[in-house]
């Protein structure tokens, strides 16, 4: 052996990457025979008789491998690991052999493949292959070298990745509630221009030029959104909500995307506030929205996640319960604490004159006696509707009692007033002759007030002449309260 030979031997010996010198001829003369029996598409040809690669693989003759493969494989010398050949090239997957089969077929004297073999303990590896032909010593194909590169802690890095990939798209695809991943790299541009401009009262800036939040807006990117959102928004596809997002972004939006933009302008990268949205068939969304920049991303604002929870339910509920809080249950008028807040605001600071009208519903405790509770309301509503359409627009009347009911009439003197009570005995004329049953009679009382902190007193002396109406009222009828109709 030659200098040079030796040499060779000691490279191959300690080469970093696992290698094996084979002989090729039997598959060279296997191949042969297969032509012979008339083969053509050989890839065919193995998937239909399987057994065809068992013999490819018996027609290699392993001449001599190096140390990186026997470590590679977990033998001791080369004898070991032919011993266990059968087990430590057994192929689950056939398309990896078939695939290299075909390129020798083909007269590719050098290609590379991916396999999958194991280690002489049964566990996996996963291995690139590269397969040369070298030049013919002696017979055809009797000098092949094969490198193998070890994979598997790659593909095992891989498949976690895709793994992580698709757990997480899981959670944002399937999260109860709506996600939206949104691009803001052009709003940072511009904000950055305008600071470049030497602008620094970013809110002034703002007030002086509202068209700067529109077109923020409409610098927006939404680059993807989950199912939730979807189904939040009323909309059949991705594609049809990022197609009608003018539909979506609108009307009071500008004024909570003017706050986001305030925080973005201080670098504030994690936001929360309520806005409210709509959907696809025009209807409101109330939503609370948690805003962020995704990490790796914050000096870009490329990726930020947007969370909006559905508070709609929510916000019917609190505006149901202030409602309540301030309208009658029955009539749906304001109650008395409405009216007693308005005389406290107006007593202090007007406008004067204001006038002050209380009104009395007569003979209502005989209806209930001889009729009942129920027919006892229907007079209370129809009350109710009388007074409010002698209110019009301009004024909001209250139930402040069981019968009683009273409005405060802004910038109207005492002929304004009794304009007002005119009207609303006009209008229970036309009620009574509408509705069958027990007639509505309201005795109704008026004073004015002209100046601040005596509207207390104006609505002692309304009250006062309300009383003095019915009981003239009930002296007309020639009958005491208790037996009125």
């Amino acid at each position: 052996m030659t200098k040079n030979d030796l040499l060779a031997s000691e490279v191959f010996d300690l080469a970093p990457v696992a290698m094996f010198h084979s002989d090729f001829s039997g598959v060279f003369e296997l191949l042969n025979r297969w032509r012979a029996a008339g083969v053509e598409d050989v890839e065919a040809h193995l998937r239909a008789n399987p057994k065809a690669i068992d013999d490819y693989y018996a027609s290699i003759r392993v001449l001599k491998v190096n140390r990186r493969s026997l470590t590679l494989y977990g033998a001791d010398c080369l004898e070991t690991l032919l011993a266990a050949a059968s087990s430590i090239f057994a192929q689950d997957n056939r398309e990896a052999p078939i695939r290299e089969i075909g390129c020798i077929w083909r007269g590719e004297r050098q290609f590379h493949s991916e396999t999958v073999n194991h280690k002489i303990d049964g566990s996996v590896l996963k291995l690139r292959i590269g397969i040369t032909i070298l030049p013919d010593a002696n017979l055809p194909w009797d000098r092949v070298l094969v490198s193998l590169e070890d994979l598997t802690e790659e593909r095992r890095a891989q498949a976690r990745a895709l793994e992580n990939e698709r757990y997480a798209h899981g959670l944002f695809n399937y999260s109860p509630i709506s996600l939206w991943v949104n691009d803001f790299s052009e709003i940072k541009a511009m904000l950055q221009n305008l600071r470049d401009q030497g602008i620094e009262d970013f809110r002034t800036f703002v007030d002086v030029h509202p068209d700067f939040v529109e077109q923020c807006m409409a610098a927006l990117r939404t680059v993807d959104v989950n199912q939730q959102t979807l189904t939040m928004f009323g909309a059949s596809s991705k594609q049809e909500l990022l197609a009608r997002l003018g539909e979506v972004f609108r009307d009071e939006m500008a004024t909570t995307f003017s706050e986001q933009l305030m925080d973005l302008w201080n670098n504030k990268l994690f936001q929360q506030r309520e806005i409210i949205n709509y959907s696809l068939k025009g209807e409101m969304l109330h939503a609370h929205m948690q805003w962020a920049v995704l990490p790796g991303h914050e000096h870009t604002w490329e990726r930020a996640l947007v969370a909006l929870t559905d508070i709609s339910a929510r916000k019917k509920a609190e505006a149901y319960l202030e409602f309540l809080g301030k309208h009658d249950a029955l009539t749906k008028l304001r109650n008395r604490a409405f009216f007693d807040d308005e005389i406290n605001r107006v007593g202090r600071r007007g406008p004067f004159p204001a006038a002050v009208v209380v009104m009395d519903i007569n003979g209502l405790k005989p209806v209930n006696d001889q009729h009942g509770h129920a027919a006892g309301d229907a007079l209370i509503r129809r009350a109710a509707e009388v007074i409010k359409k002698a209110c019009g627009d301009a004024h909001q009347p209250a139930r402040t009692g069981g019968d009683e009911f009273s409005v405060l009439l802004q910038n109207r003197s005492d002929a304004g007033a009794k304009e007002f009570v005119d009207t609303l005995h006009m209008n229970i004329d036309l009620n009574n002759q509408f509705y069958p049953g027990a007639r509505l009679t309201i005795s109704a009382g008026w004073a004015v007030c002209n100046k601040a902190g005596e509207l207390e007193a104006a609505i002692r002396l309304a009250d006062q002449m309300m009383y003095d109406v019915k009981r003239d009222h009930y002296a007309n009828l020639g009958n005491d309260r208790r037996n009125a109709h």
